[in-house]
């Protein structure tokens, strides 16, 4: 089969839908295979998504993140890496249905396959109320984390302006509504950039006296880790200027202010003039278009079924992994899998080797993935890890958050910088990416930075990286 950008004929051709964790992996374990792989996504660069929240509180700049997928496949001359969104497929002919991404004015209208790995990842849900993306952003991608950056710096300069002191408290209350690692993260990053970073920098406010919420309707932060270790990061959170809000149902979020019920049915309004969503992901749209032409089925997350090897039922030659599956246990039981990092990155590589032990004529084993535990950082040098053996928190679990974190990210200059960046900031408590680059959009810039994301190749699967 010629393939659609080369003209090479070639005796196999993989179309890998996705540069994230997933898609990348898959790519990178097919680069001597012998087959001709096509690499599609609609940016340049592969993201490492448990970081970008720091590059929305200004602790990392947006490089230190993101690596060029073409610089990944420099010497890989059967990797060929196409910029276009994936409008659909064409499961009896074959074909993977693209147009060009904004900002380019062609691509190909088609590529052909004979094995298609879709890792297209899954994007925040807001439970049915997508009008309240206009006003809560999310930090799941670059664009939208650096309009968080700008948005979150413009309201202390606001603050110092304003003449109102209901407006300004408004101004300087933070809600981060999702009390999972994300979320714990990030009101613990805005904590410490209130409270550290920009101490002493403003004359008329102080911006220490900033108000963090971390709002859930659950019973405790960081729902899937041992009670233990959520009481430890709950009473960390407070002791950096978060208040918890937990067993609280947002019901409303506008342009001032979130709206919450207890289980009593008790009401609570808050004013603010930025909310953060991390609360629940639904699966990329490209996962229903698999399912109207498959008859695969899906869940209320938008996950599509597969089997146990990870191919789409009555598809062998369709492999889907990420954030986008349930995959269908010994007794053919579909499990939903955590949204982390190292599940996409260990369903990348089983993608990999099935398509080479095809190549080869030998039988893979069903996927199995290996839990190697949980960690989630609460500021600095604050963390909790679940390791299963051990259960560490404070320092040590903070430790071994960055060691984890490093290891995953792409990139050794990226390692490097990132390393000293960290170590800048432990010393000094500085954060050197404070920079208001992104402009109003129609009233708070959070309109732009949370819309949701296009429904082609995207990157933002399996968001964490333990």
């Amino acid at each position: 089969m010629p393939n659609a950008i080369t003209g090479r004929h070639v005796t196999g051709s993989v179309v890998v839908v996705g540069g994230g964790f997933g898609g990348l992996q898959a790519a990178l374990g097919l680069r001597r295979s012998g087959v001709e792989v096509t690499l599609v996504d609609r940016r340049n660069f592969h993201l490492f998504q448990p970081l970008t929240y720091q590059v929305a509180t200004g602790a990392l700049s947006p490089a230190d993140v993101a690596y060029p997928l073409r610089a990944m496949f420099r010497s890989a001359p059967n990797v060929e890496v196409v910029l276009a969104e994936v409008d659909g497929f064409s499961l009896e002919s074959r074909e993977v249905h693209l147009s060009p991404t904004p900002g380019l004015s062609s691509a190909p209208a088609s590529l052909p396959y004979d094995t298609l790995i879709v890792a297209a990842g899954s994007s925040y849900s807001y439970f049915g109320h997508d009008d309240w993306r206009e006003f809560a952003a999310e930090v799941k991608t670059l664009e939208s984390a650096l309009a968080v950056r700008s948005h979150i710096l413009r309201t202390f300069e606001e603050a110092e302006m304003c003449p109102d002191p209901r407006e300004r408290d408004a101004l300087m209350t933070f809600i981060v509504v999702g009390a999972g690692p994300t979320g714990v993260e990030m009101a613990g990053q805005i904590a410490e950039l209130a409270r550290g970073t920009l101490r002493n920098e403003f004359r008329v406010i102080d911006p220490g006296q900033a108000s963090v919420v971390l709002v859930d309707t659950v019973d405790r932060v960081l729902q899937t880790f041992p009670p233990s270790l959520s009481a430890k990061a709950e009473r960390d959170l407070r002791r950096i200027g978060v208040t918890t809000m937990t067993e609280q149902t947002v019901i409303g979020v506008d342009d001032h202010s979130v709206t919450m019920s207890d289980p009593a049915g008790a009401v609570t309004r808050l004013q603010t003039r930025t909310v953060i969503w991390a609360a629940g992901v639904t699966a990329s749209g490209l996962a229903a278009r698999l399912s109207e032409q498959s008859g695969a089925g899906l869940d209320a997350a938008g996950r599509i079924t597969v089997e146990s090897d990870l191919t789409l039922p009555g598809h062998p030659e369709i492999i889907v992994l990420g954030d986008m599956v349930r995959v269908r246990d010994e007794t053919g039981k579909p499990i939903t899998l955590p949204g982390v990092a190292p599940v996409a990155i260990q369903q990348g590589r089983y993608a990999a080797q099935l398509v080479r032990d095809r190549l080869g004529n030998h039988a893979t084993p069903p996927f199995r993935y290996r839990d190697k535990g949980n960690v989630a950082t609460i500021g600095r040098a604050r963390a909790v890890a679940d390791l299963h053996l051990i259960r560490l928190s404070g320092l040590p679990a903070w430790i071994v958050w960055l060691v984890i974190h490093l290891w995953y990210l792409i990139g050794f200059q990226n390692r490097i910088v990132v390393m000293i960046r960290w170590s800048f900031s432990f010393l000094t408590h500085g954060r050197s990416a404070r920079v208001i680059d992104t402009p109003p959009v129609g009233g708070p810039e959070l309109v732009a930075a949370g819309r949701p994301t296009p429904t082609g190749a995207s990157q933002t699967e399996s968001g964490r990286a333990g």
